[in-house]
């Protein structure tokens, strides 16, 4: 009987849909399901969902809810996090703080201000969960689905090399199946090799049955007013750069210094994309304070559905990635893992995502070699910041933070360097208590 541990199951849609994935082979119908979170209500809720997969499949696994992970991790063989460390009252301030001083955020998770400081809330967390799997479940694999996915990985797998740790997105998968939808051939018979690091990677070979696809896609971004406009930021990337990008336009207008400096470019740019409205500040600050109004009412209509879901298996990458760490077949996706000579024209060390193979013996990157110049140079420039960050973390150095955010592309062209350390300081302020790594905090 397999184990698998949830830290974080009150994310319920996670929850939700990486079970019924995990049902869905063989090696799994039977599995010990483990839900953890520190919000009782959530977790219960959390519980009441898998229960009604489990009852709807008929199948033979159980499911348990604790609010304490040393309970339940004991030979766990997989451990899935999705995380949240703190409220909408606190991470809020990651948005609004730096708004006050220009720089404008859709997102905010995944890098620049609000994602740093995300980071550095979280990655205490985070490493609090890896030395339990060192002590109860050593062997287990770890599939992180937690953002600022590339600073959270980076402090797990240095911090704790000898364990099976990678991250998880769906962007790569996700935007895969648009462009083959755009150019018109069958997703499953797209070809493709994406590396570069997470939200901020590239398809340097995009192809269908032998044909490069690159000059068919060219075509249709530059011809069809309907596609440009499905992702203007990332097609506005993509036509100057000739290579696509793998985040949405509402991720992607917040890492680089082209859309979001000018609200006449926000205008002109971010009117409309994929997933986040990418012109709307604080989009998903907003989407989360609604959802505290309505979650639990939709997930009572969920459970109160005959069939509120379907059995068969989704998108996302963590049940095969399992099946197949579990005996079951190899499988090939992307990950977040060191860059040991993997992307030779990112910083050695850093997080990348790359083609990685999933086998019983764990997770096996795969070398894809440089990156073209012109996505290196952007690509390379953020993974820099990440390690900052997170080596500021492991060091203490309040000075290291500035200077990450210092040449955060966003924040550089709104702000100047006393206006940056300034807007640094008042986050350091707010999220003091959230930050014991931080013993000085002089700025």
């Amino acid at each position: 009987m397999a184990k698998i541990v949830f830290i974080g199951a009150g994310s319920l849609g996670f929850t939700r849909a990486l079970v019924r994935d995990l049902f869905t082979f063989p090696t799994m119908r039977d599995a010990e399901i483990a839900l953890v979170d520190i919000n009782k209500e959530r977790l219960a809720m959390a519980k009441k969902m898998v229960e009604k997969i489990i009852a709807l499949g008929n199948y033979p696994a159980r499911v348990t809810a604790t609010t304490a992970r040393r309970d339940v991790l004991k030979d766990a063989d997989a451990v899935c996090v999705t995380i949240l460390c703190g409220g909408t009252n606190v991470w809020k301030h990651d948005i609004l703080i730096p708004k006050k001083y220009g720089v404008d955020i859709n997102v905010g998770d995944t890098r620049g201000p609000s994602g740093i400081f995300r980071a550095l809330r979280t990655i205490p967390e985070m490493l609090a969960i890896c030395r339990d799997v060192e002590d109860l479940c050593p062997k287990a694999i770890v599939l992180n689905y937690t953002n600022p996915m590339a600073m959270l990985c980076h402090a797990m797998q240095r911090a704790y090399p000898h364990l099976q740790i990678t991250g998880l997105c769906h962007s790569v998968q996700g935007t895969a199946a648009m462009l083959a939808r755009w150019v018109g051939v069958p997703y499953e018979e797209l070809q493709y090799t994406s590396a570069g690091i997470n939200h901020l990677s590239w398809y340097v070979r995009l192809e269908h049955r032998g044909e490069n696809l690159y000059p068919r896609l060219r075509k249709v971004v530059s011809s069809d007013p309907k596609i440009y406009n499905e992702e203007q930021v990332r097609n506005e990337m993509f036509l100057a750069l000739g290579y696509y990008v793998t985040e949405s336009s509402g991720h992607n207008s917040e890492y680089n210094w082209w859309f979001r400096k000018r609200p006449d470019l926000i205008e002109k740019y971010c009117t409309s994309g994929t997933g986040w409205n990418p012109g709307h500040h604080a989009y998903i600050l907003n989407e989360y304070l609604r959802r505290e109004k309505t979650w639990k009412k939709e997930v009572r209509e969920w459970l109160a559905k005959d069939q509120p879901i379907s059995l068969e298996r989704g998108h996302e990458y963590a049940a095969s990635i399992i099946h197949a760490y579990l005996g079951g077949e190899p499988f090939e996706f992307n990950g977040n893992v060191p860059n040991t000579g993997l992307v030779t024209n990112l910083p050695a060390g850093c997080c990348v995502e790359v083609p990685v193979l999933a086998t019983r013996k764990g997770v096996e990157p795969i070398h894809v070699g440089a990156l073209p110049p012109q996505c290196a140079a952007l690509t390379a420039l953020n993974a820099t910041i990440e390690m900052m960050a997170v080596e500021a973390h492991f060091t203490g150095d309040a000075e290291m933070v500035y200077r990450a955010i210092c040449n955060d592309p966003l924040t550089a062209a709104v702000l100047s360097l006393a206006e940056i350390r300034k807007m640094t300081a008042e986050l350091f302020r707010k999220h003091r208590s959230y930050l014991p790594q931080f013993k000085r905090v002089d700025l």
